[in-house]
């Protein structure tokens, strides 16, 4: 399936019209694909797999905002480093420290997302409320001793569970929210900005329920093959 021009205008439309950001998840899509709708004027990609996003990055144009939304090695982080415009599922501290000394190297700053865990399935990655709170506590601790200084966090995101039911994913969506506005709130937080929830199936209940930026691959791209 080629991309869908009609639905990437009318969705984008509707978002830019509720100040909402979408990433187009352009994972195992091919560079022809993404450049399409790069002429339509998209900027924001989101690719899951490190070797990909490298491949795509060399031949696309340069000011396209990538968005490395998959599960993320701590070993793997160096090689996206240098051009990633943000990290959506940092789920471990260790991770963030890699993140940060990556970008040290570089002399950039990296903005990241927490990955929050409110979905029923095990599988799914991301802190509890209690290793979230730990986390925000030790990230504001480093910061005021002058480390930690080459990562934003800059929000958090979260996968709802993979079911039918819309009240569950409204819930969940809505305790993410919640934990989202805890934090936003602090002094000291003016950049935790970005809620990033919601994909193809439940973009409107995410944003219902506050989602500032959404996920979306197979309403554009058609689905994977």
């Amino acid at each position: 399936m080629a991309v869908n021009t009609k639905a990437y205008l009318e969705i984008n439309e509707q978002l830019q019209s509720q100040q909402v950001t979408l990433v187009a998840v352009s994972k195992t899509k091919p560079v022809s694909d993404i450049q399409e709708l790069y002429d339509l004027g998209q900027r924001d990609f989101g690719e899951n797999y490190v070797q990909e996003l490298v491949e795509k990055q060399l031949i696309l144009p340069n000011d396209i905002r990538w968005h490395f939304i998959g599960h993320l090695q701590s070993n793997k982080v160096k090689y996206i480093a240098p051009y990633v415009h943000l990290i959506h599922g940092v789920d471990s501290y260790k991770l963030l420290l890699e993140i940060d000394k990556q970008a040290k190297k570089l002399d950039r700053t990296i903005n990241c997302l927490l990955q929050v865990h409110v979905a029923e399935e095990e599988t799914k990655f991301g802190f509890n409320e209690l290793e979230l709170m730990e986390a925000m506590e030790a990230i504001h601790k480093y910061k005021l001793l002058n480390q930690l200084q080459n990562v934003q966090v800059a929000g958090l995101m979260a996968m709802a569970s993979n079911t039918d039911n819309t009240e569950q994913i409204s819930k969940e969506f809505a305790y993410l929210k919640m934990l989202f506005d805890h934090f936003a709130t602090k002094p000291g937080n003016d950049q935790f900005r970005t809620l990033s929830m919601g994909m193809s199936s439940d973009y409107q209940l995410a944003i219902a329920e506050g989602s500032n930026l959404v996920r979306i691959g197979s309403l554009l791209f058609g689905t994977r093959q």
